[in-house]
């Protein structure tokens, strides 16, 4: 087998950090249904306009994981593509957040808890373990970064 040698020179596996990143457009409003309207005006200011704005979010997920002396990956990068499709495109790409997800009806569309959304959706299909960090940009000047804790 030609690929022998390459498989017993690294008898431990090396861990390493992938990423992948896509982009997706949506629209929110920041508002808690826990606080009066008056009190959402204050904190959210015009971010919190009834007709809500829109973003074109960046979301970058890292994996951590040891490296198959087969495969050479992590994991297969075309897999976590698919992945990240299911758990970011079909639910958030041209959404109006607060009214098409589900999740966000009584959570507020921050960019916080946007990314814990994204986070819980790819630990549905990730393979245990891999997913070390969600990170979503929100602008060019914030980002929210989510490891799991």
């Amino acid at each position: 087998m030609q690929n022998c040698d390459l498989i017993t020179s690294h008898p431990e596996p090396r861990t390493l950090l992938i990423s992948r990143s896509m982009s997706f457009s949506a629209c929110h409003r920041l508002h808690s249904n826990f606080l009066s309207d008056e009190e959402n005006k204050n904190i959210f200011g015009k971010c919190n306009n009834p007709n809500g704005h829109g973003h074109n979010y960046k979301v970058t997920v890292t994996l951590r994981g040891k490296v198959d002396p087969v495969t050479g990956m992590v994991m297969n990068l075309t897999d976590l593509k698919k992945y990240m499709e299911e758990s970011i495109m079909v639910p958030l790409d041209h959404s109006n957040v607060d009214k098409d997800v589900p999740y966000f009806r009584n959570v507020v569309s921050t960019v916080e808890n946007i990314t814990v959304f994204i986070w819980e959706e790819l630990r549905k299909r990730i393979p245990a373990g891999l997913l070390y960090e969600v990170c979503v940009d929100e602008t060019d000047s914030n980002k929210a970064v989510y490891r799991g804790e």
